[in-house]
């Protein structure tokens, strides 16, 4: 049948079979291949692909949302031989030193950044010469999304001259162009090369040192690829260091020898579970329920220099026990301005959520914030309305007094309608303060400073003033009724007389 029907003819019949789907027989088979005409191949042997093995090993997330580290030393040069689990650099993020370790066998091809340079996390940090099979894994780390630039990195050339040919079942091998390979000869430079005397062959850590090796090295201002190692493959140790720092047995007396400093003593201290003492766990019960509370923020500067004058004077010929200070002047207008505005000497009842009140208190029980050595205590002052400023001051030292022996009392620390806290004596000018449950408001006292002002005439005065900031539960307080009641008490402060009328 092969010499009866004509190539045409076969080719016609193929395309019949195959339109309909007919079963092809060994003779549509033989002209089916028949139609197609065969070329000479450009290779005559089949050519086993070559392994792209020179890839980029990226730097990989080093865990906490570290984006980028320095790179601190390198134990590798490229042409080193590596292994897997071998360290190929020491990296420094802002919360630890990291040893980068390969995860292949090869060779080092490149490095992407110098000592103290900025390395980037998932950006290439050498170039590994992968001189065995992987696992598609490993590729898959290896591709990182680089392989584009990977393959660019390698010239054309080399992939040409990299490339090699199986021969048949043969173990020859032949190059692209089917020519024979040719012998390597010797360049000329390496025939006259003197080989009188050999060069020194470093291990494959030559370069791998500990920190204290690193910072002698630096101190001697030595490289240490000039050091000839002694540690295991070929590592340099401190003892290296030093003896090749050492001059001559020849050297000269008046030649100076540097000298190792002495190793600064650290310190070792380790992290410790501190719990909270009985008035820190208070006071943070007590702030996390003031959290559910609105603040409400007011703020304004108080002249306090005619207040300050008549202080002085009263405390003219008296002893330091004796004297007083301007906390009784604070608490007095306080108490004044809440005879005016009850609302803010109240306590706020949200036992039902529901059907919220307000328990309006009539005894000012004024609370003073204080700074013990056991934290922060706030004695109360009871029925401050009834008081006089003198009788303040002595109930004032007295708490004060009973609070640095930690003597004060539950009765001492409980039932404050409203709290003044004074930071004036520590320092800073203006202060947010947190309100106490189930209190609705609490005023902070800054500092007092020198301020020029103008006065009644235009003319530049020195007067002393101090911020009063105070905070309102705004879920019964507005904005106008705390600037009222503040506005009370900066004219009761900045008027003295007008608070001493109102004395009882």
């Amino acid at each position: 049948m092969k010499s009866l029907v004509s190539r045409e003819a076969g080719q016609l019949l193929c395309r019949y079979i195959v339109t309909n789907k007919a079963p092809i027989t060994p003779a549509c088979r033989h002209f089916k291949n028949a139609s197609v005409p065969r070329q000479h191949p450009r290779r005559l042997f089949h050519a086993s692909s070559r392994l792209k093995a020179v890839k980029p090993y990226l730097l990989a997330d080093i865990g906490e949302g570290i984006t980028e580290c320095q790179v601190i030393q390198w134990f590798v040069k490229p042409g080193a031989r590596v292994e897997q689990f071998d360290p190929i650099c020491e990296v420094q993020s802002d919360k630890a030193s990291v040893e980068i370790t390969s995860r292949f066998d090869g060779v080092i091809k490149k490095l992407y950044y110098e000592p103290d340079d900025m390395a980037k996390v998932g950006k290439p940090l050498v170039d590994i010469d992968i001189q065995s099979d992987i696992s598609p894994a490993d590729e898959a780390l290896l591709n990182g999304g680089s392989r584009n630039e990977a393959e660019k990195r390698e010239p054309q050339e080399e992939e040409v001259k990299g490339q090699e040919i199986e021969v048949g079942r043969n173990d020859t091998i032949a190059t692209i162009g089917g020519a024979p390979p040719q012998p390597s000869q010797p360049l000329p430079s390496e025939l006259e090369a003197p080989q009188s005397k050999p060069q020194r062959q470093p291990g494959k850590h030559a370069t791998l040192a500990t920190p204290a090796v690193r910072h002698l090295v630096k101190q001697f201002k030595l490289s240490i690829e000039d050091i000839e190692g002694t540690g295991k493959d070929g590592r340099v140790t401190k003892e290296d260091v030093q003896k090749f720092a050492q001059p001559p047995k020849d050297t000269q007396p008046s030649e100076s020898i540097i000298q190792t400093a002495a190793p600064v003593p650290v310190q070792q201290v380790e992290d410790h579970i501190r719990p909270l003492t009985p008035i820190q766990a208070g006071m943070f019960k007590q702030m996390t329920r003031s959290l559910s509370i609105p603040h409400l923020l007011y703020t304004d500067n108080v002249d306090l220099t005619a207040l300050n004058s008549l202080r002085k004077k009263l405390n003219t010929n008296k002893d330091k026990a004796q004297r007083i200070s301007l906390t009784p002047f604070y608490v007095k207008a306080v108490s004044l301005s809440l005879q005016q505005y009850p609302l803010l000497n109240a306590h706020l009842d949200t036992t039902t959520p529901e059907k919220p009140q307000v328990l309006v208190k009539a005894q000012h029980n004024i609370g003073i914030a204080m700074d013990t050595p056991s934290g922060l205590l706030v004695p109360v002052i009871r029925s401050v309305q009834s008081h006089s400023i003198e009788s303040l001051a002595a109930e004032i030292k007295r708490l004060y007094s009973l609070g640095l022996a930690g003597k004060l009392s539950s009765a001492d620390l409980s039932g404050a309608t409203f709290t003044v806290s004074n930071i004036g004596n520590i320092g800073g000018r203006a202060v947010a303060p947190i309100i106490v449950s189930p209190q609705v408001g609490i005023l902070g006292i800054g500092k007092i400073s020198p301020v020029p002002a103008f006065g009644e005439s235009g003319e530049i005065v020195r007067k002393e003033e101090c911020v009063f900031s105070w905070s309102a539960d705004h879920r019964v307080i507005d904005g106008a009724m705390a600037a009222r009641c503040a506005e009370a008490v900066r004219g009761f402060l900045e008027n003295v007389e007008s608070m001493l009328v109102r004395l009882q």
